[in-house]
C-alpha cells in the first residue's frame, strides 16, 4: 500500500507502560523544521504541567542553541559524555560527569549536544554490547522515565547509529515533513529503517503518533499539489487522524526562533494561532499517553 510498504501503526496498548514516555521528532530530510517543532512542543507539554526533558542528539546542536546553551565551550559537557560513561567497556573514555552535572535546568530541562556526537559511531564501534541500545540503557540506568513525564529528543537528519539509538529508545514519533518530493523520499527511507528496527527483535518498535506538514506555503500551487499527494498516500496507509493541520511558514515562528524563545513567551495575538497549533501537537502526545 502506497510508498510506505506494509508497516502498520502499533496499538498503544502493546507498548510497555512506564511512568514517562520518550518522544522523538524525526525525518531523514533536513530543513523540515523538526528542531523548532520539538522545542515548542516540549514547552507546550510543560505548559500543561508535565515534567519535560529535551535531549539533543544532533551534533549540530541547534536545539541546544534554542535553549541558549553554547556547546562550543570546552567546559560544556554534553549527552555524548554521558552515553560513553554508561558503557562499561569504554572505561578509558569515562569522565567524572553524571546526569546532574550535565543537565541544564529550566521550565524544560535539557541534555545538550556537542560536536563530539559526530564521532559517536566510531567511539562505540568495538564494544560487544548492543550498540543500538546505548541511549535506551542510559535512560533506564538513570531512571529518567521516573523523573520526567516526557523525554523529547531531537535527531540529526540522517539514518545512522545516533538515530537508530533514538528509535530504539523512543515509544512515540512525530514526523514533520515538507510538501515536496525530497521529503517524500525521506519519509520512504524513514519507514524502511522502522521496519529494520522491528526486524532486529531487540526492542519494541516505536509508534508513529502524527505526520506534520510543516513550513507550508499553501498559496504556491506546486506545494499545495505535493501536500495533497503526500497526504493522500499517508491517509491510505495510516488513516486521516494521523495527519495534523499544516503548519504554515510563519514569520512569527522565525521571530521566536531568532530570539531563542518558545512561541508561548510572546503574548500578542499574532502568536495565538501558533500556540494553538503546538497545543494540538501536545494534545496528540498526552491523549496517546492515556
Amino acid at each position: 500500500m502506497g510508498f510506505f510498504g506494509k508497516r502498520k501503526i502499533i496499538d498503544s496498548e502493546t507498548i510497555n507502560e512506564k511512568m514517562g514516555k520518550v518522544i522523538t521528532f524525526l525525518n531523514q530530510k533536513g530543513g523540515v523544521g523538526k528542531t523548532t517543532l520539538a522545542f515548542n512542543t516540549a514547552h507546550a507539554l510543560a505548559k500543561k504541567g508535565a515534567r519535560v526533558l529535551c535531549i539533543d542528539m544532533d551534533p549540530q546542536a541547534n536545539l541546544s542553541l534554542l535553549f541558549e546553551v553554547d556547546c562550543d565551550l570546552n567546559e560544556q559537557k554534553n549527552i555524548h559524555h554521558l552515553l560513553l560513561n554508561s558503557i562499561r567497556e569504554l572505561k578509558v573514555l569515562h569522565t567524572s560527569n553524571n546526569f546532574a552535572d550535565v543537565v541544564v535546568r529550566g521550565e524544560v530541562d535539557l541534555l545538550p549536544a556537542g560536536q563530539e556526537l559526530s564521532g559517536f559511531e566510531l567511539s562505540v564501534a568495538g564494544i560487544s554490547a548492543p550498540r543500538q541500545l546505548i541511549l535506551k540503557k542510559f535512560i533506564e540506568k538513570n531512571h529518567l522515565l521516573n523523573m520526567y513525564d516526557y523525554i523529547v529528543i531531537d535527531c540529526p537528519p540522517t539514518l545512522g547509529l545516533l538515530v537508530v539509538n533514538v528509535l530504539c529508545a523512543a515509544q512515540g514519533i512525530m514526523v514533520p515533513f515538507r510538501p515536496d518530493d525530497f521529503s517524500r523520499k525521506g519519509l520512504s527511507h524513514f519507514y524502511e529503517v522502522l521496519e529494520d528496527i522491528e526486524d532486529m527483535g531487540i526492542t519494541e518498535g516505536p509508534q508513529v503518533l502524527a505526520h506534520i506538514p510543516n513550513l507550508v506555503e499553501i498559496r504556491r500551487k506546486q506545494e499545495s499539489d505535493d501536500l495533497e499527494r503526500i497526504t493522500n498516500e499517508l491517509k491510505e496507509e495510516f488513516g486521516h487522524d494521523n495527519i495534523v493541520s499544516p503548519m504554515p511558514n510563519r514569520i512569527h515562528l522565525m521571530k521566536s526562533q531568532s530570539a531563542r524563545k518558545s512561541v508561548y513567551e510572546f503574548h500578542t495575538k499574532d502568536f495565538k494561532q501558533l500556540q494553538n497549533q503546538f497545543d494540538e501537537l501536545a494534545n496528540i502526545i498526552t491523549d496517546w499517553n492515556r
